[in-house]
């Protein structure tokens, strides 16, 4: 197996059409109520990310209902305070959308893209981060309920404030982020220049068919999510899915079936992860990095050490061939599926107050 990822290992793209440089793989900050890491354990493993390369850590309000950007900001600055990094180092985000709650029932105006949460969101994550600005500020979901041109204009007014630097989109339909460029146009305003968006060898339809010609037409950019499936690439599951395992919750057991196939198809990919000398989720970061319209691809870790082994991948990238990619392609094929405008999240959050 390789040995542990250093920052001159590290390679940089320009995300999307900007003059920003990003690393190829990033931290995510992910965390729920249910599942929250401490101070001392976050900065440990931001530090070691930090030391291998990386330099953007993802982060959103409803996040631990807020709790995950507090932590982060107490990491930045304690980093700074020990010399580890400067503000300046750092490529840090925002994305609005679902407050600081995913299914919040009271504060009707709390979640959404309509001007006043932008607003309002944006300043309530620059104070739980203890920032003045965030770099990249994303609209976490589409929003049934708002116009795209008020969407539009509230976040460059986060811009002109000096609150962000960069705006983007994140699971977004192609046609939508096609509509917000040209009112941007139009008004002479910043588009939108880039998307966060879910892909994996088991969800490509939005980044390999839906986005192509946004690639062709804008440059368009991806910060791109769950390399490793929520686990299913991992090879941990190839013998079934725990009842106690996170793919085994009430959360998952509609795509039970599903799951219990993508985990087969997860194992077959180990005598290919052995041909390279790696791990099958080596395999699978690298193989999302490896897609040239890809800028960063986020994963997540609980400790130091799945920070070292995750960031291995970074010297599998140069290893995925046409003909290693091709084995791959053989065990999990892709057959491109019309993408939704709008996924459950966003319409379970919004719909209640759809009226019209």
């Amino acid at each position: 197996m390789s040995s542990p990822a250093t920052a001159s290992d590290m390679k940089y793209r320009f995300l999307g059409n900007t003059g920003l440089l990003v690393s190829q793989f990033s931290y995510g900050c992910f965390m729920t109520k249910d599942w929250a890491l401490d101070f001392d354990q976050s900065l440990a493993i931001l530090e070691r990310a930090f030391k291998s390369g990386v330099n953007f850590f993802d982060n959103a309000e409803a996040y631990a209902g807020g709790h995950s950007e507090v932590i982060l900001g107490q990491v930045i600055k304690a980093g700074i305070e020990r010399g580890t990094w400067t503000r300046e180092d750092l490529v840090i985000n925002a994305k609005i959308f679902f407050g600081d709650s995913f299914f919040e029932t009271n504060g009707i105006n709390k979640q959404g893209l309509s001007r006043k949460h932008i607003v309002e969101g944006t300043k309530a994550t620059l104070k739980r981060l203890g920032l003045d600005y965030v770099d990249l500020i994303f609209c976490h979901r589409p929003d049934p309920c708002t116009p795209i041109e008020e969407t539009v204009r509230a976040m460059n007014f986060v811009i002109d404030q000096g609150w962000a630097f960069y705006w983007g989109t994140s699971e977004w339909s192609a046609a939508d982020i096609t509509e917000a460029c040209e009112i941007a146009d139009r008004l002479g305003l910043i588009r939108p220049a880039f998307d966060q968006s879910e892909y994996n060898l088991f969800k490509r339809s939005r980044v390999d068919s839906d986005f192509t010609d946004l690639y062709k037409k804008y440059n368009y950019g991806l910060t791109t999510f769950s390399p490793l499936a929520s686990g299913l690439l991992t090879g941990k599951y190839k013998n079934g899915l725990p009842a106690d395992s996170r793919l085994g919750s009430v959360w998952y057991k509609f795509m039970a079936d599903v799951n219990i196939q993508r985990a087969a198809k997860a194992a077959e990919l180990e005598s290919i992860a052995e041909e390279l000398g790696c791990t099958i989720a080596q395999l699978a970061l690298a193989w999302c990095a490896s897609n040239e319209h890809v800028n960063t691809v986020v994963f997540s870790a609980t400790s130091v050490n799945q920070v070292e082994e995750n960031l291995k991948a970074v010297s599998i990238v140069p290893k995925l061939t046409p003909g290693i990619k091709a084995k791959i392609e053989a065990i999990v094929p892709f057959t491109p599926e019309a993408v939704p405008r709008y996924g459950p999240m966003e319409l379970n959050t919004r719909s209640r107050y759809m009226t019209r």
